[in-house]
C-alpha cells in the first residue's frame, strides 16, 4: 500500500475529503504504477496529473518523496523504500506559476 498526498484541487475533483489516500500496487512500486492505481481508483483524475494520450506529467504537476523531487526521473524508476514501506508518502503537488 502506497500513501499518496493530493493537492486540494485534486481532492475536490476526486471527491476525497482526506489529504492522503492509499492505493494498492501489484508488483514493483514505481511512479507509473502509483499513477495507474490512483487513476483506476479515482477515474475523475485521468488527464489531470498526466496527459491522457502521452502519459507525460502535466507541466505544473510535481512529484516528491523523501524530500526529493521525482518529477524528472523515469516513471519506471522504483520508489524509495520509505514510500514502499508506508513510512513516507508520495506527494503530488500543483506548482504555482505567474507573478
Amino acid at each position: 500500500m502506497i500513501r499518496v498526498v493530493l493537492p486540494a484541487h485534486l481532492r475536490t475533483l476526486a471527491h476525497v475529503g482526506e489529504r492522503e489516500v492509499v492505493v494498492a500496487i501489484e508488483g514493483e512500486a514505481t511512479l507509473l504504477a502509483v499513477l495507474d492505481a490512483l487513476e483506476a481508483r479515482f477515474p475523475q483524475l485521468r488527464g489531470t496529473i498526466r496527459d491522457r494520450a502521452s502519459g507525460a506529467r502535466r507541466p505544473y504537476v510535481r512529484y516528491f518523496a523523501c524530500k526529493r523531487d521525482l518529477s524528472h526521473v523515469s516513471p519506471e524508476t522504483p520508489l524509495p523504500n520509505e514510500v514502499c514501506e508506508g513510512r513516507e508518502p508520495l506527494l503530488i503537488v500543483g506548482a504555482m506559476a505567474g507573478g
